[in-house]
């Protein structure tokens, strides 16, 4: 009888161990974190941080290459002397969902203006992509970047496990802002207008 009371309170003892155990590895890590939510277990939110860099911060033009889901190929340079907004993304990322109709709206308000947007499908065959595109009515081209040339690229900016992330360049093809995670359709407003009133 001992002996099966002192093995019931070493069971429990160690099964209270390995709870704690857990729950420390849990706090530390965020897919696990993602996981016991019980969703979006397959990306790495953004910290939702917003960064704006001043001209005299700005780094060199970004370059980068990339085929279209058409198939035409398009590079930074396409978009120098105009604003332009990178979104990287791929379909089955919920922020990317939530995200996408507001991208859209801000695409339509400034086209007039000149302002270039362009995605960035880091994950989704050319079928699943479209397919996100027509469900949000998406007007803008996406690059297929599945072997990741245009993230690698952006590396500088975009952390590879933080999808969505937005970039904002300027017209000389340097980056003026990022949001990592969701881009709140105000706070990207604010930051496309702020490139567009510099000379």
């Amino acid at each position: 009888m001992t002996s099966l009371m002192s093995r019931r309170a070493l069971f429990a003892a160690g099964g209270a161990a390995l709870t704690v155990a857990l729950a420390a590895c849990t706090s530390e890590d965020p897919l696990a974190k993602q996981a016991n939510a019980g969703d979006n277990k397959n990306y790495i939110a953004g910290d939702g941080s917003v960064s704006e860099y001043g001209a005299a911060d700005r780094k060199d033009p970004v370059d980068f290459t990339g085929t279209l889901f058409d198939g035409a190929t398009v590079n930074a340079a396409d978009y120098r002397g105009k604003v332009a907004v990178l979104n990287f993304w791929y379909a089955a990322c919920a922020p990317c969902r939530i995200e996408a109709p507001d991208l859209q709206a801000l695409y339509t308000e400034f086209k007039a203006d000149g302002v270039e947007f362009l995605g960035v499908n880091v994950r989704d065959e050319k079928a699943t992509a479209e397919a996100f595109e027509r469900t949000f009515e998406l007007g803008y081209p996406s690059v297929v970047d599945k072997d990741g040339g245009v993230l690698l690229a952006m590396t500088k900016y975009v952390p590879p496990s933080s999808v969505p992330t937005t970039l904002v360049l300027d017209k000389k093809g340097r980056v003026s802002a990022r949001v990592l995670g969701v881009a709140e359709k105000g706070t990207l407003k604010a930051l496309i207008t702020s490139a567009l009133a510099e000379s």
